[in-house]
């Protein structure tokens, strides 16, 4: 231990000599008094100005960008055969889009859903609902709320009109251009 202080102390003498801040010239002189010492770290203040010089294991060379090797390709995978559906299943899907293509089929003007998120028809579930079927609204006004991500987004008719078909349920999951409501333009 008292060797180390004798050597900390022999490294102090080149520089301090100079006053004022620190120069390169003081910083190389510092690093090279440690080298070949057992020293890896030193903190040296000197007119309110302060360095600091860790050594250690030295670091893993990088190699310039131009050098570094491509990531070797993934083996191919092999298909896994999807299991059968039931006979059921078909019919269903063809149900569940029956709608959306039967609604485009009506006449009207449909509001479809900017982003996903869950569909309000109320502002809270204590109030009335925005609009009913039936109801005529003008342009601008507010015809469900969507939220997405804890953000209650108000969607707004873009025309005005009468509300020929509400096509979401209550507080239920909606897509990206997922059809909320047909309006009948006035």
């Amino acid at each position: 231990m008292a060797r180390r202080v004798e050597r900390v102390q022999q490294a102090e003498q080149p520089v301090e000599a100079g006053a004022g801040p620190f120069t390169l010239a003081d910083v190389k002189k510092l690093v090279e008094a440690l080298e070949g010492t057992d020293v890896t770290s030193l903190v040296w203040s000197r007119s309110g100005e302060k360095v600091a010089i860790r050594r250690g294991e030295k670091a893993a060379p990088v190699a310039p960008l131009s050098y570094v090797a491509a990531p070797a390709p993934l083996a191919p995978l092999t298909p896994v055969p999807a299991p059968m559906p039931a006979p059921a299943a078909p019919a269903a899907a063809s149900a569940a889009s029956a709608p959306s293509a039967a609604v485009e089929q009506k006449p009207g003007v449909i509001v479809t859903s900017p982003f996903v998120g869950t569909f309000y028809r109320a502002p809270s579930p204590e109030s009335p609902p925005f609009v009913e079927v039936g109801a005529v609204i003008k342009k601008g006004q507010v015809l469900c709320i969507v939220e997405a991500m804890k953000l209650m987004n108000e969607i707004e008719a873009e025309i005005p009109g009468k509300i020929a078909e509400i096509l979401v349920q209550n507080a239920t999951p909606v897509e990206f251009g997922e059809p909320l409501f047909r309006i009948e333009p006035a």
